[in-house]
């Protein structure tokens, strides 16, 4: 990311931006084409707000995702492009927005996202860390923000009825095999002849989650960088609801498609929770996957589930893999288990395809 001291005419301060920078996924809506511009603005950052900036130690991560899905290698001089967003991640950090312009910030996720580490999981590194250079502008010097680029454009909140029959993935945390689940529901379906739409409605960019249920034959597909957001961590009930509105009208339309759809983290998150406690999004409920990393993990994610009214139609994840897991399971429950890593896809087709009860 070469920089010159070329100023345009009529705002001051501004410098050009010439190639050789990653663009992160989390600036999935910003395309090449705009970013030319960077200022130092003494202006409090908001979610979404892009700006330029060079990595100055590697912690954590070592490694960019680009607006292509591709991986990085990153070092120490790297330049790149990054996205003020929050990030909420038991098995990483917890970091927020800063409350003002920063010469310094942290790498809170590989697709791009910076901020101030709040917390961090004992068991990793301290993040790497990014000079900031400042905010991307345009020629007249304001600043590019995500959410002011939407891909998909927001309409009325007018569903048609009826609708694509939703399949709902959660789990007890991030890393409990919910995204391996999505992504094998979307392979049992495609497999049976169904066109299958996919989405993760909330969590910290990454292309890589919906990437996998692509590969496994959802098309199309989108999460809500697609609408701007870098992240759904903190954001007011009524914006989470309306990403996952958004999504709806523009992907389960069509009453002979299947939608499956991802919620980041554990039924006890924030975010989670709000949507699992909102009857617009509930109603929608076709079929309903819980995973979890282990049986007792599954055992007592079924009682907080109860809690919003919620039975699943099938348990899943890291736990599935192990039959000693699912022996212990089933002395609880006699709620089917698949394992999303089983290549035999007509069990769990069985499963999705069957009326709702």
């Amino acid at each position: 990311m070469a920089v010159s001291t070329l100023r345009p005419v009529g705002c001051q301060g501004i410098n050009r931006i010439s190639g050789g920078y990653i663009l992160p996924s989390a600036a999935f809506t910003i395309r090449h084409g705009q970013v030319r511009f960077y200022r130092y603005l003494d202006k409090c950052p908001r979610p979404g707000d892009v700006v330029c900036g060079i990595v100055s130690r590697i912690g954590q991560h070592s490694s960019l995702e680009n607006a292509s899905g591709r991986i990085h290698k990153i070092h120490d001089g790297t330049k790149a492009l990054f996205v003020f967003g929050n990030r909420y991640a038991p098995d990483f950090y917890e970091a927020l927005v800063p409350d003002a312009m920063t010469g310094e910030a942290d790498l809170i996720a590989r697709s791009g996202i910076v901020g101030v580490v709040k917390t961090k999981n004992s068991l990793i590194k301290d993040p790497t860390k990014v000079k900031v250079l400042g905010y991307v502008c345009d020629e007249d010097g304001k600043v590019l923000n995500t959410r002011d680029f939407p891909i998909i454009k927001p309409r009325k909140v007018v569903k048609k009825q009826p609708r694509s029959r939703m399949i709902l993935v959660c789990g007890t945390s991030m890393n409990s095999g919910k995204s391996m689940a999505a992504a094998a529901c979307c392979w049992a379906l495609t497999s049976m002849g169904y066109k299958v739409r996919a989405s993760k409605v909330t969590g910290t960019a990454s292309l890589k989650d919906i990437l996998h249920m692509n590969d496994a034959g959802a098309n199309p597909y989108a999460d809500f960088t697609y609408l701007g957001y870098p992240s759904t961590y903190m954001l007011p009930a009524d914006e989470l609801l309306g990403i996952f509105n958004q999504l709806d009208l523009k992907y389960a339309n069509n009453p002979k498609n299947f939608w499956v759809v991802e919620f980041a983290d554990g039924i006890i998150q924030r975010e989670t929770a709000m949507l699992l406690g909102c009857p617009e999004v509930t109603s929608r409920i076709h079929k309903f996957i819980f995973c979890a990393s282990d049986a007792f993990g599954a055992i007592g994610g079924l009682q907080i589930l109860g809690r919003f009214g919620l039975r699943p139609d099938a348990l899943s994840g890291i736990c599935s893999s192990s039959p000693l897991l699912v022996r212990e399971l089933s002395a609880f429950t006699d709620i089917p288990v698949f394992n999303s890593g089983d290549e035999q896809v007509g069990p769990l087709a069985d499963i999705l395809l069957s009326p709702r009860k």
